[in-house]
């Protein structure tokens, strides 16, 4: 671990209870509070994945992924915000030298992400006319750029797609984002209308998903040349371990000298079914974490050597955050199911990290049987079905 990532960590470790406090208030306005954003910024989260060349602190995947897993275990909502900001400014790094200098002049920045191409671009002098409207925009509220996926029309009546990196002030926003889980996160739908968007900060789809990309200085052997998509997903994954580490936390804390009530148990520690549904939820997270450290270690194995996953690789990744993910649900679901009435109150954390991971894990890019069928059937030899890699 370096000392930049060891600094982080300890700063958001002990982040973790105003987090915590702060996280009914981001339940209840809809969004993560500006306290939040700025004691992640002064701990140097916005800066992790932002190249060096800037004054970025530039952490290897596996280290980015230990902070958002800490930021998590303090809010669910503002973990995934955060594994959106650092995972869309990686992004940014694919992006040509001349982007990347104006998006990165400050060492930090936040940028969100339409990761589904809901837009239409056209082709005009010196670059494209963005329009289009992208839902479920997480973190978009409090972003300096929005990362808007669109697609265009070939010269032969076919379609390609672009990723355009738009400042946020050129999008509108639709108060939309009225939920009962992830609602920290302010998903609303953004919009942007006939937006203009330069040519060096539009990149095309497919050479983006293998961070094969044209006019930067940073491809190659350095390191960081993550796979998109993989990178994104470690991220999520990330969060719902986050979530679930906290609900195991929070779930033992109330637990001594606690009855059943309407039973002769005095003390729930005693109970078998209590015994042995923690040891199930433990056993979860473990091997969530043992799982993911896995396909960490191959990411960047395949980063150091200059070379991108195949695609198998990149397919049992998906189904493997996906598994980790359902891992991490079932935990916190055993935990809720014997943490009786008063669980449901709002001043009670706990109920906010099962309303959030139940959120999360309805995400296409996370849902445990998609990533899974995927995972299978290059498993069988068949093709992935999916571009999305």
């Amino acid at each position: 671990m370096t000392q930049d990532t060891r600094t982080v960590l300890e700063a958001v470790r002990d982040l973790v209870p105003v987090l915590r406090k702060n996280g009914q208030r981001a339940d209840e306005d809809r969004w993560i509070p500006e306290e939040n954003i700025a004691l992640l910024e002064a701990a140097g989260v916005w800066s992790m994945s932002v190249p060096k060349r800037f004054g970025g602190l530039e952490l290897p995947l596996a280290e980015q992924v230990e902070v958002i897993t800490e930021i998590s275990r303090g809010c669910g909502t503002s973990g995934w915000v955060t594994g959106v900001y650092v995972g869309s400014t990686w992004a940014a790094t694919l992006y040509p030298d001349r982007t990347q200098a104006e998006v990165f002049a400050n060492g930090s920045v936040r940028i969100s992400i339409g990761f589904a191409p809901t837009g239409k671009v056209t082709k005009t002098d010196g670059g494209w006319i963005l329009n289009g409207q992208w839902r479920f925009n997480s973190g978009s509220k409090g972003a300096h750029y929005n990362m808007a996926a669109a697609v265009y029309e070939t010269e032969d009546g076919g379609h390609g797609e672009v990723l355009c990196l738009v400042p946020i002030e050129k999008f509108s926003f639709v108060d939309d984002w009225h939920v009962f889980g992830g609602s920290g996160t302010g998903s609303v739908t953004t919009v942007a209308k006939d937006v203009f968007v330069p040519d060096h900060y539009a990149v095309d789809f497919e050479p983006l998903m293998v961070s094969d990309t044209p006019d930067r200085s940073n491809g190659g052997a350095d390191g960081r040349n993550y796979a998109l998509l993989a990178l994104v997903l470690a991220g999520g994954a990330a969060t719902s371990l986050g979530i679930a580490k906290a609900a195991y936390e929070l779930f033992v804390e109330r637990l001594p000298g606690r009855p059943i009530t309407y039973t002769p148990w005095e003390d729930q520690t005693q109970h078998p079914v209590t015994q042995i549904t923690v040891a199930k939820a433990r056993n979860n997270i473990d091997a969530g974490e043992a799982l993911s450290r896995g396909y960490l270690k191959l990411l960047q194995d395949r980063a150091d050597a200059g070379e991108q996953p195949t695609d198998e690789e990149k397919a049992i990744i998906r189904g493997q955050t996906g598994y980790i993910h359902q891992l991490a649900k079932e935990a916190v679901e055993l935990l809720y199911t014997l943490s009786g009435g008063s669980v449901v109150q709002r001043s009670v954390p706990f109920q906010r990290f099962y309303r959030d991971i139940l959120a999360f894990t309805q995400h296409a890019l996370v849902n445990a049987n998609v990533n899974l069928e995927i995972q299978g059937r290059v498993l069988l030899g068949l093709d992935p079905a999916t571009p999305y890699l």
